[in-house]
C-alpha cells in the first residue's frame, strides 16, 4: 500500500511518467487503480480501493474536471458518508466525515496540513482549490493514526505535483480547463504544466474563479457572490534513488456570506495565504530501511471579515491570523521474514508549530499550539491473502493562551467581569488499532478494523471567548476540557474490478467525553454583559459529553449491458450516520439519512449519467435545532472525450461537456449546516466544461 502523501511519489504506477520504481509501503492509504473495463480509467467508473485496510473515498482527476468544485466541500457533498457545511457555498464549505467536523476532519495538500482557520468557523474557506488537484482522497478509519489524533474523523487530502515527482515522457504535458455554469453565472479556468529533463522536474499551475450571487427557487440568495485565484509553482531534483523537491503556491478570495444578519451587514471574508512545501524520499541501496521519506510545510494565513459594524461603517470588523509549520518523517524499514508471514512497516515522527492571533471583533485570544508524536505501522502477510495491521501513535501536546472563567449559568453577574487569566494546557494522547484484510473470492476483499483514538482539545475549544458575527454566535471554551476518547470498530466489504463494483462499510464508535458545540437558548450582542439580554448572536459552549455514533455508507456499480467497447449500467448508493448522547438527545446537525440511484454509459469517448439522490427528512435533532424537510437532487451529465494528435492540434486529448444539478429546482436546505434555516443550495444549475490534455 502507498501512503496518501506519497501517493505521487508514485505517480509512474499511474501515468508510465515517473523515473522511480514502484516500491510498496506499509502505510495505510492507498495508490488508487480502479478497474479498466474498456473506457480508459476514469471514464465513470467507481474508483474502489481495496489494497487498504480502511476505507478511502476517490474523487478522480476526470470527475473534478467534470464537475468543476469550487470547494472541497463541493467536491465531496454527495459523496457515501461525507456531507459539508455548506455556510457559503462554492467558497466556505468544509467537508463533514460521518457526521464530524471541523477539528475531527484534517484537510492536507500532498501530506502537509493546509495551515489556515478553517476549523475555527464554518465561515472561514480552505485554502485549497480541487481544480488543480491530479485527485481528492477521504481517508477514514484507523489510518488516520498516520496523521494525529485531530483527524479522529477523518482525512481529505488533496494530491497534485505542486512538489513534482515524475518527468513526463517528451518533456512537457499538461492540462487546461474551463467552464460556466448557469445558476451564478459562473466563470472558472485552471490549468498546470509539467515539464522536466535530465534528473529536474518542474511544475506550474494556475487558476481563477468567479461567480454571482446564485439562484434558488426562491429566487437570487443575496450576498452569496465569491472568487478566487492563485497558483504555485515548484522544482524537483530526481535521481534513481529517490527525488528532493520545493514548491511555493499562493492563494486569495473574496466571497461573501449570505442568510440572516450576515446578508443584511454585506459581511464578506477575504482570506489570503503563502505556502512553502518541501518533499522528498531516499531508497538506501542496504542496510535496514529501505526507504525514507519526509514531508515540511509552513504557510501564513490572514483573513479579514468586512461588513457594516455597529457604528454603520463599512470596514474590518475582525482580523484571522495563523502561522504554521509541521514536518513528517518516515522510516520504511526492510520486509522481514518470519514463520508467519512477511512483515513490512514503518516507524515515522511528526512534529508541528501553530501561531494564532485575532484583531477586533474576534471570539479567540492569542494563542500558541505545539505538538510531537512518534507512531509505527506494522503489516503482517500470511497466506491465502490473509494480512495482518497494527499501528500505535503518542503524542505530545500543549496549548497556551487566556483562559476566562465564566458563571456557571453563562449570564453575566452585575457589576463583574469574568476572570482572566494566563493558561498552558498540556495532553499526551495516545492511539491504538488493530485491522484485518481478507481476499476473497470474485475480487471480493473484506476487512475489520478495531481502534482506540485519544484526541486532545484545541485551543478554540479551550480558550473562545466572544462574539463570532459571521457565524452568529458568542462562542464560550471550556479550559477545563479533558481529552477525548473513541473506540471504533468497522467492517468493509469491497470489489473493484469485473461488472460489479462496491464499496460498502459499516461502523460504530462509542465516544467517551465527546466534545462539542451546544447551545444554551442564551442570546448575546456583541460582549459577555449583554448575554441574557442580547438577540444577535446564539450562545454556544463547546461541553463534553459521552455519545454514540453509528452508520453505514455503501456504493455500488453494475455494468448491464456492452456498448460500443463500453458498458451502459445501474449505479446505487447509500449512506446514514446516528450520533445520540447516553442522555437520549441527539447529537447537533448530523446529516440525514440519504439513498440514490441511477444509469449510465460510457463507450466509444461518450459518458453519460442520469442519476437521482434522495435526502430524507432530518428530524432526529438536538435542542434548539429545527427540522430539516427532505429534498431531492436530480442530476445529469453527457460528454465527449476524443483523442487529438499533438503534433496538429497541441494537445492529445479533448473532452467536453454538459452537466446539469438539481434539475428539479427543489428546494435543499443542509441539515449539516448552522445556515440552514437562512440560506438555500443553489437551484437549477448547467454547467458547461471542456478540459484539453497535452
Amino acid at each position: 500500500m502507498l501512503s496518501a502523501a506519497g501517493l505521487a511519489d508514485n505517480a509512474l504506477a499511474q501515468t508510465a511518467e515517473a523515473t522511480l520504481p514502484e516500491l510498496t509501503v506499509s502505510s495505510p492509504s492507498p495508490i488508487v487503480r480502479p478497474a479498466n473495463t474498456g473506457t480508459g480509467i476514469g471514464a465513470g467508473i467507481l474508483p474502489v480501493v481495496t489494497n487498504t485496510f480502511s476505507p478511502v473515498t476517490v474523487v478522480t482527476r476526470d470527475q473534478i474536471a467534470r464537475e468543476q468544485p469550487r470547494t472541497l466541500g463541493d467536491a465531496l457533498f454527495d459523496r457515501p458518508g461525507i456531507s459539508s457545511s455548506t455556510y457559503a457555498p462554492g467558497a466556505a464549505s468544509r467537508p463533514i466525515i460521518r457526521g464530524l467536523d471541523n477539528a475531527r476532519v484534517r484537510i492536507q495538500e500532498n501530506g502537509v496540513g493546509i495551515g489556515d482557520v478553517s476549523e475555527l468557523g464554518e465561515d472561514h474557506a480552505v485554502p485549497v482549490n480541487p481544480l488543480v488537484s491530479d485527485r481528492i482522497e477521504v481517508i477514514r478509519g484507523p489510518a488516520t493514526l498516520r496523521y494525529g489524533s485531530q483527524a479522529i474523523g477523518g482525512v481529505v487530502s488533496a494530491e497534485n505535483n505542486r512538489v513534482p515527482t515524475f518527468i513526463p515522457r517528451g518533456g512537457v504535458s499538461g492540462q487546461v480547463t474551463t467552464g460556466y455554469s448557469s445558476v451564478d453565472e459562473g466563470r472558472l479556468g485552471a490549468v498546470s504544466v509539467d515539464a522536466g529533463g535530465e534528473g529536474i522536474a518542474v511544475h506550474a499551475d494556475g487558476f481563477r474563479t468567479a461567480t454571482d450571487s446564485y439562484a434558488t427557487p426562491l429566487g437570487i440568495q443575496r450576498n452569496s457572490a465569491t472568487e478566487s485565484q492563485g497558483g504555485s509553482v515548484g522544482i524537483s531534483a530526481i535521481g534513481d534513488r529517490g527525488f528532493l523537491g520545493v514548491s511555493f503556491s499562493h492563494y486569495d478570495a473574496l466571497y461573501q456570506i449570505p442568510g440572516g444578519e450576515a446578508a443584511e451587514s454585506r459581511t464578506r471574508l477575504d482570506p489570503r495565504q503563502d505556502r512553502v512545501l518541501a518533499r522528498g524520499e531516499y531508497r538506501p541501496l542496504g542496510g535496514p530501511f529501505e526507504a525514507i521519506r519526509f514531508w515540511a510545510g509552513g504557510s501564513v494565513y490572514r483573513h479579514d471579515e468586512r461588513g457594516i459594524g455597529e457604528d454603520g461603517i463599512d470596514g474590518i470588523q475582525a482580523t484571522f491570523k495563523n502561522r504554521e509549520v509541521e514536518g513528517r518523517i518516515e522510516l520504511q524499514h526492510v520486509p522481514v521474514f518470519t514463520a508467519l508471514g512477511t512483515l513490512t512497516g514503518a516507524l515515522g515522527f511528526q512534529s508541528g508549530r501553530r501561531v494564532l492571533s485575532t484583531q477586533g471583533e474576534a471570539f479567540l485570544p492569542p494563542t500558541e499550539s505545539r505538538s510531537d508524536a512518534v507512531y509505527l505501522f506494522e503489516e503482517l502477510a500470511v497466506s491465502n491473502g490473509l494480512r495482518f495491521q497494527a499501528a500505535g501513535r503518542i503524542e505530545g501536546t500543549r496549548s497556551s493562551s487566556t483562559a476566562t472563567q465564566f458563571p456557571a449559568d453563562y449570564l453575566p453577574v452585575p457589576g463583574e467581569d469574568p476572570l482572566q487569566y494566563g493558561l498552558r494546557r498540556r495532553f499526551a494522547p495516545k492511539s491504538i488499532s488493530l485491522g484485518a484484510l481478507q481476499d476473497l473470492p470474485y475480487g471480493f476483499v473484506a476487512s475489520l478494523n478495531g481502534s482506540y483514538v485519544e484526541r486532545a482539545p484545541t485551543a478554540y475549544e479551550l480558550f473562545s471567548q466572544g462574539p463570532h458575527d459571521a457565524t452568529g454566535t458568542f462562542e464560550i471554551g471550556d479550559p477545563t476540557l479533558r481529552l477525548e476518547r473513541a473506540r471504533t470498530v468497522e467492517a468493509s466489504l469491497r470489489r473493484a474490478i469485473g461488472p460489479l463494483r462496491l464499496d460498502a462499510t459499516g461502523y460504530y464508535t462509542r465516544y467517551t467525553g465527546f466534545i462539542y458545540k451546544r447551545e444554551t437558548g442564551i442570546g448575546c450582542n456583541d460582549d459577555f454583559a449583554s448575554c441574557g439580554g442580547g438577540d444577535e448572536l446564539r450562545q454556544i459552549v463547546y461541553s463534553q459529553a459521552n455519545a454514540t455514533f453509528y452508520g453505514a455508507e455503501i456504493a455500488a456499480q453494475l455494468d448491464v449491458l456492452p456498448v460500443g467497447d463500453g458498458f451502459a449500467g445501474f449505479e446505487a448508493q447509500y449512506d446514514f450516520v446516528r450520533a445520540r448522547f447516553d442522555d437520549g438527545s441527539a447529537v447537533p446537525r448530523i446529516p440525514p439519512h440519504r439513498v440514490g440511484g441511477g444509469v449510465f454509459l460510457r463507450a466509444d469517448g461518450w459518458f453519460a449519467r442520469v442519476n437521482l439522490l434522495h435526502a430524507f427528512a432530518q428530524t432526529d435533532i438536538a435542542p434548539f435545532q429545527t427540522f430539516t424537510p427532505g429534498w431531492d437532487d436530480l442530476r445529469a451529465e453527457v460528454s465527449y472525450t476524443k483523442p487529438l494528435d499533438p503534433g496538429i492540434y497541441g494537445a492529445s486529448e479533448i473532452t467536453v461537456g454538459l452537466q446539469g444539478r438539481n434539475l428539479l429546482d427543489d428546494q435543499i436546505r443542509n441539515a449539516a449546516s448552522f445556515k440552514k434555516d437562512e440560506i438555500l443550495l443553489p437551484g437549477r444549475n448547467l454547467r458547461l466544461f471542456v478540459t484539453a490534455r497535452f
